[in-house]
């Protein structure tokens, strides 16, 4: 299970389900049946297309081990909740029942009583509590236009329940302190803030006309207020701050166009004087000082997005001028201050906030996204470096180059995202890793010149995405379980399904195994989180007209019932790719050797596996170094040249507010890089002994440019709006539009209720997007 404690998973049918008829939109109305083992019949390939073999007794250990459960009467849709870290215990409900499985899905139990039967708010209807704390909250859909809510808190992990009406309607999710479960945040319908310090058994109104409000990492709450009636009034806003539950406020900025928090910044969108452009501030200390990020303004018609940030490091993106579809990322020092520019010609439009920015969480540094030619097709860039270089994907082995490709033998792999997930491609998942899985990526992708419209194969890369090779033929849903020991998929169909297939030796050899003589309509996969199960969960219904739900929890426990022993082991060189070079293995200043199972051994890593590392650290090369501010490096190239529209200027920035020359050979080096010797580029600051002051961000005096020839430059951004503020943004459509090909259906992971680390989003969050699981630091700020 994922570190930052239990997620919620949904799985959805599709809007558009030719061959299983019409919607009839049935209540959640079930009986469940006892464990039905499957059929037992099996078959084993090599991913080449030979057979392949090495797994015994299969159907017996997987025959006794596959659980039926039948739902009689669903609503539309199912969802499910992991409560807790490795506890079993899941929650499932449509809209108007409630069951509770706490031995990881074999078994349900109907407990819809426990809260009078009330129907469960799907777009934010649970709230699951950090860590192991057994807490859970239900968000009730009270009927009637009530102005009150309803919620149902457990603190067993949802044994029971007790009802407590709210005397407000809760407008977005409710939100756990990440220093204490027991504190709540809610905002209300009517814009108030409020706050529970007794796990929503009482609640006090702390704060009116509040737009947006979040939990700081120490229990802060930050949240934005407004002044002239609306939070639709953006750049007219304030930001506040209260460390003791509302009992005193402090002002920290006025003019706000938006804020948000990612690892230990804080940043903040502010208007200019001219009201036509917004500039992003920086804060390390909660919002007592600013800074102003060197970044290029964005208009009214451009937006900024933080991809990624951690302690020390910002991915952001900074959008181009003119409906163009794409924009280019920089990435800070590790003040959050100074930039430089990473990729051009990043693809993301702002059609629901589009990107294929992806961490590889498998392995440190590594990140997947795609750009926008100059003939507008997609392509996909890797970087091993936190940004530091991109390079295309290395074309896999046995594979020929499609008709995308100008030469048969000369292209790359191109991965299918998000962007192609919106888009309605024949994708029903995108890129996977996990923390515990060391080195494996698994992806849709086409091997050509750019990425293709036809039905995209399965890849999977099990170095970090150096080298690729294909898995499966067509599209497929996956799942990594026992820490990379046990990857399983299921074929991406329209039509009626009973086979799961599974792999012991990270793809290389498959088996399929029928988990049921009769097939049904397949909607999603489900898996707790966290990639340490060794159980897997087939969902989807029968019938067309009087739809049967049902779920298969196939047990992978007694097939690899073996606990790997240290000979099942071997020690493994990350970004290894020439093993004669001394430095050979060096990303980021440092070496780390890996524990890694062996791809023949056939066992079990078990939940208490622990991924063991040896670093060793290297001496500095340019590769440690990123473009300084003012520099950048072109395509497919290691040396940071000036840009252009910067020759002839002064490198002045202003920095805790005095103003600061900065001398530089076009290098720093990459946040929490730890190289030691070696090569050492020159790179000066040097205080000017004047002070620099801005009003745009009262009452603290920031930094602001000196004049237009002085080269700072900066950002601004645009918020996550509201379904009522989405329709003034800017709609982009990249490559000719949407493509007409519906997706049969999609497994959703939501985000969790309490995420200390991720980026929440900027503005009463938009509907959840269908589509992907990314466990990675992601947000988008539109």
């Amino acid at each position: 299970m994922s570190p930052r404690g239990a997620a919620a998973l949904a799985v959805l049918m599709a809007a558009a389900m030719a061959a299983a008829g019409p919607a009839l939109g049935l209540r959640l109305r079930g009986r469940h049946r006892a464990p039905r083992g499957g059929t037992g019949a099996l078959t084993a390939a090599a991913a080449g297309g030979e057979a392949c073999g090495g797994l015994r007794g299969v159907p017996a250990a997987l025959g006794n081990n596959t659980h039926q459960c039948i739902f009689d009467d669903l609503s539309s849709s199912v969802s499910l909740s992991w409560v807790g870290d490795s506890t079993g215990v899941i929650l499932s409900f449509g809209q108007s029942k409630l069951y509770r499985s706490e031995d990881y899905g074999k078994t349900f139990l109907d407990i819809s009583s426990l809260i009078n039967n009330t129907f469960i708010r799907t777009e934010f209807g649970v709230a699951i509590g950090p860590g192991n704390s057994g807490k859970v909250i239900l968000t009730g859909d009270v009927s009637g236009g009530s102005r009150w809510g309803r919620i149902f808190r457990s603190m067993d992990f949802a044994r029971n329940f007790i009802q407590t009406d709210l005397p407000f309607q809760p407008l977005v999710q409710l939100s756990y302190s990440p220093r204490d479960s027991d504190c709540l945040l809610a905002l209300s319908t009517e814009n108030g803030l409020w706050v529970s310090r007794d796990f929503g058994h009482k609640w006090v109104l702390i704060h009116r006309a509040v737009c947006l409000a979040k939990w700081g990492s120490d229990g802060t709450i930050f949240f934005t207020t407004f002044l002239n009636n609306s939070c639709t009034d953006l750049g007219f806003l304030e930001l506040k701050k209260t460390s003791d539950f509302g009992s005193s406020f402090k002002l920290i900025g006025t003019k706000i166009y938006s804020f948000g928090l990612g690892g230990r910044f804080l940043f903040a969108s502010v208007m200019t004087e001219k009201g036509t452009t917004r500039r992003i501030h920086v804060s390390l200390d909660q919002g007592e000082n600013w800074n102003m990020a060197q970044l290029p303004s964005v208009g009214h018609e451009q937006f900024y997005s933080i991809l990624a940030a951690n302690e020390d490091l910002v991915f952001m993106h900074v959008d181009e001028p003119g409906d163009t579809g794409f924009g280019t990322i920089y990435t800070s020092d590790d003040r959050g201050i100074v930039y430089s520019k990473s990729l051009e010609r990043h693809l993301y439009t702002t059609t629901g906030g589009e990107t294929d920015f992806t961490n590889v969480t498998s392995l440190r540094g590594i990140f997947i996204t795609s750009v926008l030619s100059e003939d507008n097709s997609i392509q996909s860039v890797i970087t091993f470096d936190r940004g530091g270089q991109w390079v295309p994907l290395r074309k896999p082995k046995n594979t020929t180059c499609d008709s995308t490709a100008r030469s048969k033998d000369e292209c790359s792999l191109h991965i299918h995202a998000s962007y192609s997930i919106s888009q309605k491609l024949n994708v029903p998942m995108a890129p996977l890793s996990e923390p515990n899985a060391v080195g494996i990526v698994i992806a849709h992708g086409s091997v050509g010149g750019a990425i293709s419209v036809m039905p995209p194969d399965v890849y999977i890369s099990d170095d970090g995405g150096y080298t690729w090779a294909r898995m499966l033929e067509g599209p497929h849903h996956y799942s990594i379980l026992d820490s990379g020991g046990l990857i399983v998929a299921v074929k991406h169909s329209s039509q009626p399904i009973n086979a799961i297939e599974f792999s012991t030796d990270e793809g290389q050899c498959w088996y399929r195994y029928l988990f049921s003589k009769e097939p049904i309509f397949f909607t999603g996969l489900a898996s707790e989180p966290g990639a340490r199960s060794m159980t897997v969960s087939v969902w989807g219904f029968r019938g067309s007209f009087f739809r049967k739900w049902v779920s298969y929890t196939i047990d992978f426990s007694e097939l690899l019932s073996r606990t790997c022993e240290d000979k099942d082991y071997t020690i493994w060189l990350a970004h290894s790719s020439d093993p004669g070079d001394p430095s050979d293995g060096c990303i980021l200043g440092y070496k780390e050797q890996y524990r890694r199972l062996r791809k023949s051994s056939v066992c079990r890593n078990g939940r208490d596996y622990v991924v063991t590392k040896q670093p060793s650290v290297c001496p500095c090369t340019l590769q440690d170094f990123l473009c300084d501010f003012g520099y950048y490096r072109p395509e497919n190239q290691s040396v940071c040249v000036e840009q252009p529209e910067l020759k002839g200027h002064d490198l002045e920035f202003c920095l805790y507010g005095r103003w600061e020359l900065l001398r530089t050979s076009g290098y720093r080096k990459i946040p929490g890089d730890q190289c030691s010797g070696g090569e050492s580029p020159a790179r000066e600051e040097t205080d000017l002994k004047k002070k620099c002051t801005s009003n745009l961000l009262s009452p603290s005096a920031l930094a602001a440019p000196r004049s237009p020839a002085a080269a700072v430059l900066a950002v601004g951004t645009a918020l996550l709006l509201t379904a009522a503020i989405a329709g003034l943004l800017v709609k982009k459509y990249v490559c000719g539009g949407r493509f007409l090909v519906q997706r049969y259906s999609v497994l959703q992971q939501h985000a969790e209720a309490n995420d200390a680390e991720t980026i929440d989003a900027l503005g009463p969050p938009a509907p959840a997007k269908p589509g992907y699981h990314d466990d990675s630091d992601e947000d988008l700020l539109e």
